[in-house]
């Protein structure tokens, strides 16, 4: 090869200019396997576009907003008030490619969306996050909280509030549009959300029907500050202490006259990651609020916001993932040392897999996840309690996930992953914040283990969900389906145990990580074979067994024996070519 100038072909690439969508074969492949076929052909042409756009325009636009974060503006040049958020163009490019283009925030709420004749499938939705998010993180917060807001607004808003409201959050047209977010977390309560001090007090219902209130109080870390028209929290005078007497409002940020409201954005926070988003401070001085359904029951209707805020993280987990595993693969077989492209070394090696392994995972369980929505969209009942406890495991788990792997991306592409010229160290920054958004990990592991599994038994539910997949396979081997019976039997021992002993909370986050390997070993065992068996790629039901033996058996962590199917598992899972169905078969039996 001739030498180029200054040496630059010594330098590893990277996946910027690659469509995203193409050339993620796996998730193509899930989604012929999970979304109905003519729903997938009328929507690959917008997965391409937005594959391209993610790893090329969306990309670039991406790494200037990070470098230029927004910047508050306390007051006008009258002295007057009047905050606002100034934002660098790049950023403003990306909102009208989520908000305007694709309708990320209004596709399950309405037809019309990317030519739908009706809301978005689930699986639609979050196969747009996943392809939008390797691109861009930042903006997705204020598209999910804009889109979870709309779903609180019209469930629970009055018919009054919905005609003030409605149309204008579910728009893509910029001149008409509102954004919308969710306020919660107060100085006296983040996870403890029934700590929150901020009061409301009824002013009365308006010539328009709406119900207005006034609050006081403070909310101390308001990701999309600026948005349009803020969810949140706050206790009516004289209601009860606790969650069970707070009440859910809708927040504008103009009044009806279009003179700003009584509260002010007073401070941005300074963050680790997601810098191009503004996240900030906000103080409540009598600001009208509207109210969002019966006032008595604010708690458990913004829960349901949370739940869907939940799914969308383990989404954008998934997606990050995905992404680092895309520049860790780049990076590895571009890279030369010691005579021979870095991929070539089997500790390397061992390493792609560690970032592969996790990526797969909250691949299918966003295909899983998203799949059960819509069934629960249907009105089944079953899906929704599956939904439930999926929720919060996916939540946990693959955010957490998500941080080792975006270490380990950084690592394979050495001292130059630490640099902010390229994608990796964003990565690193924006990975943490999925186990705080939504809860932590031990809100999430809590909510599965006490309420999912102790009072719903949905860990049952979860488990006939999973064998009712596989056990149907004629492509699986009958042993291989005994082996995933017994680990799935052996979790949901373990987890009720650990449910039914209040001494036992400390497990938790590891009754909740045992669901979440198990469930993903199952999924991929089945996508494996079912994909093998229709003459496709099978490298799944590799991936199950290595979940099976890496996540749920015990390991001595002085042993140098090592599986004999496991190495030329790791050759054909780190090579492109498909996996034929009996080769997998073979390895895993």
């Amino acid at each position: 090869m001739p030498d180029m100038p200054h040496g630059a072909h010594h330098i590893a690439n990277d996946a910027h200019g690659q469509n995203f969508y193409a050339i993620d074969r796996q998730f193509q492949d899930l989604m012929s396997l999970y979304m109905e076929p003519g729903l997938l052909a009328a929507m690959t042409p917008h997965f391409d576009r937005l594959g391209a756009l993610a790893g090329g325009r969306l990309d670039e636009l991406a790494m200037t907003a990070d470098k230029h974060p927004p910047v508050l503006n306390a007051r006008d040049r009258f002295g007057r008030d009047e905050d606002w958020i100034d934002y660098h163009p790049a950023y403003r490019e990306m909102e009208k490619i989520a908000f305007e283009e694709y309708g990320m925030h209004a596709m399950s709420h309405r037809a019309g969306v990317l030519g739908m004749a009706r809301p978005a499938h689930p699986l639609v939705k979050y196969a747009i996050t996943y392809l939008f998010v390797q691109g861009e993180f930042g903006l997705m917060c204020p598209v999910s909280v804009s889109d979870t807001s709309n779903f609180i607004i019209k469930r629970y808003g009055s018919e009054a509030l919905k005609k003030l409201l409605l149309d204008r959050l579910l728009s893509q047209d910029p001149a008409t549009m509102l954004k919308g977010t969710q306020f919660m977390t107060e100085k006296a309560g983040g996870s403890d959300v029934g700590a929150l001090e901020t009061e409301a007090e009824r002013v009365g219902v308006g010539a328009d029907g709406v119900e207005r209130w006034k609050l006081d109080g403070q909310k101390w870390f308001c990701s999309h500050a600026d948005a349009d028209v803020a969810v949140l929290l706050a206790r009516p005078r004289g209601a009860a202490p606790g969650t069970q007497g707070l009440g859910l409002f809708a927040l504008p940020r103009r009044l009806e006259d279009g003179s700003r409201n009584s509260y002010r954005i007073v401070r941005l926070k300074d963050k680790l990651g997601t810098r191009s988003m503004a996240s900030g401070e906000i103080i409540l001085d009598g600001a009208i609020a509207y109210a969002v359904g019966d006032v008595g029951r604010g708690f458990k209707q913004m829960m349901e916001q949370v739940n869907l805020s939940r799914l969308s993280h383990g989404v954008r987990a998934a997606s990050m993932m995905r992404r680092c595993l895309n520049e860790a693969l780049a990076a590895a077989r571009s890279r030369r040392a010691f005579g021979r492209a870095i991929a070539e070394y089997p500790l390397l090696r061992r390493q792609l897999m560690k970032i592969m392994l996790p990526t797969e995972q909250a691949l299918s369980m966003y295909a899983f996840s998203a799949d059960a929505m819509g069934r629960a969209d249907e009105g089944d009942k079953d899906a929704a309690n599956l939904l439930r406890i999926l929720t919060p495991v996916y939540k946990f788990r693959a955010c957490r996930d998500n941080i080792p792997v975006a270490s380990a991306a950084l690592e394979v592409k050495g001292g130059l992953g630490y640099i902010e010229e390229w994608v990796t160290s964003r990565l690193v920054r924006d990975a943490q914040i999925g186990t705080l958004w939504e809860g932590t990990s031990n809100i999430n592991a809590l909510d599965v283990v006490q309420r999912a599994v102790g009072k719903s038994g949905g860990h049952k539910t979860l488990s006939a969900a999973l064998k009712a997949k596989y056990e149907q396979s004629g492509a699986l081997p009958g042993q291989y389906k005994g082996l995933l019976g017994a680990t799935l039997d052996r979790v949901e021992r373990f987890v009720e145990a650990v449910a039914a002993d209040p001494k036992q909370e400390k497990r938790s986050r590891m009754a909740a990580g045992a669901l979440y390997h198990a469930t993903t070993a199952a999924l991929m065992a089945w996508e494996g074979a079912t994909l093998g068996a229709q003459g496709g790629d099978a490298r799944r039901l590799l991936l199950s067994r290595l979940v099976i033996e890496h996540r749920l058996s015990p390991q001595d962590p002085l042993s140098i024996s090592e599986s004999p199917w496991e190495k030329e598992a790791m050759d054909l899972l780190l090579d492109d070519a498909p996996v034929p169905l009996a080769k997998a078969v073979a390895l895993v039996g």
